[in-house]
């Protein structure tokens, strides 16, 4: 694939060389497009040596190959990494002024943008406006990260992780040729993800197996599909996906609050998580102690709230499409049906599970049920293909609802 990466003037210019290093070694052409501002932090002849590619800022070099159009018609994906403020605004007003903004009006394939500024610059007006009209026209604007700026400021604005990144334009070039390539962009997308935790006492609680993995595929693919992406994650250890922001949670009570708070301006919500339905009566103040020839009091539980049937009979905007997950042992289908009625969710994704099914593994199969009477069943495969296709279906009902 032929893949353009341009690198704006922020000083996290210096890690779009380990980027270019994962798009190379994986077998793609790079051609590095610098900003003049960029080369302050990074060298035109080290982009040049580690793409094999000229590194040219102006559209007045090379002027015979046309760079200023060919580079953009040739390419299958192009990533601004990083992506400052000001080309940000640049590309979302169409200026070109340098051979980069000219390439990103020339392109005709995927563009991702990968922002990095101090949190101030991120937050301004201008800048989320910029944001959203580039997300509109069906541009990929990922997420910020959230930690350590330039100097002692720490914030929302740092660059992504480089790797995750790489993953998530890994997901953008598998869907080139498919025309929905960004079918979520402008919409925000809810999805919880891992297992809650109910304590028992300061170091014991009420758990399952649910590693989260299902979520954050869930996660990762409605970023490459162009969503705004909020994850509520309920203890998990992945790190977190490029692109979206992260509330993390522990119990039931508190993804709840935070799905509530989330869903408010959501298009979609999709529950993933495995939420307890039963919690302690009450949290012991210290650990409870086993004593020789004494039986453990019984453990009382309380019913927590059914979130999904909350949301889906309550819903926060005229159109949301709110989906549900089914994890079940036995009579999966006849189950799963019966859930669907009960929740009043638009879609539910029926699995079954078990110590060697599902929990904490890559794979997943599943059918996913519609309340209009469908069934569309997903074979055995990645967990990054079954989120496809549960965001395939619910791109095909947002549709419907403009």
């Amino acid at each position: 694939m032929n893949v353009v990466l341009g690198v704006s003037g922020g000083i996290a210019a210096y890690k779009a060389c380990e980027l270019l290093r994962r798009f190379t070694e994986s077998g793609h052409r790079v051609r590095v497009v610098p900003t003049a501002s960029a080369l302050h932090f990074v060298g035109a002849a080290t982009w040049a040596a580690l793409s094999g590619q000229p590194a040219e800022t102006e559209v007045w070099e090379t002027v015979h190959e046309v760079p200023h159009v060919r580079i953009g018609q040739n390419a299958d994906l192009l990533v601004v990494a990083p992506a400052t403020a000001d080309i940000l605004a640049k590309a979302a007003h169409g200026n070109a002024n340098d051979l980069l903004t000219n390439t990103l009006l020339t392109a005709r394939c995927p563009v991702v943008f990968a922002p990095a500024m101090h949190t101030e610059m991120w937050e301004h007006p201008a800048t989320q406006e910029n944001v959203a009209t580039l997300r509109r026209r069906g541009a990929i604007v990922i997420e910020p990260a959230v930690g350590r700026l330039t100097g002692a400021d720490t914030g929302k604005g740092r660059f992504p992780d480089p790797e995750q990144i790489f993953e998530l334009c890994q997901r953008v070039l598998a869907r080139g040729a498919d025309a929905g390539v960004a079918d979520l962009a402008g919409r925000h997308v809810v999805v919880s993800a891992g297992g809650t935790r109910e304590p028992l006492d300061p170091v014991r609680f009420l758990g399952n197996r649910s590693s989260g993995r299902q979520g954050y595929a869930l996660a990762q693919v409605a970023a490459a599909r162009g969503a705004r992406v909020t994850l509520v994650s309920a203890n998990v250890s992945l790190p977190a996906p490029a692109g979206v922001d992260v509330v993390r949670v522990g119990t039931a009570l508190e993804l709840r609050e935070a799905v509530l708070n989330a869903r408010q301006d959501a298009d979609a919500v999709v529950m993933a998580a495995a939420v307890a339905d039963f919690r302690p009566a009450a949290m012991a103040a210290g650990k409870i102690k086993k004593k020789d020839g004494v039986e453990p009091a019984p453990v009382e539980l309380v019913r927590n709230p059914d979130i999904l049937a909350e949301i889906s009979a309550d819903r926060a905007r005229a159109g949301q499409v709110v989906v549900g997950f089914a994890a079940e042992t036995d009579e999966v289908l006849a189950n799963g049906r019966a859930k669907l009625a009960r929740k009043g969710c638009d879609l539910l994704v029926v699995n079954e599970v078990g110590v060697d099914k599902t929990f904490g593994s890559e794979h997943n199969e599943a059918v996913v049920l519609g309340a209009d009477g469908t069934e569309t069943p997903v074979p055995h495969g990645p967990k990054s293909a079954l989120a496809d296709v549960v965001w395939d279906l619910v791109a095909a009902r947002l549709g419907s609802e403009t």
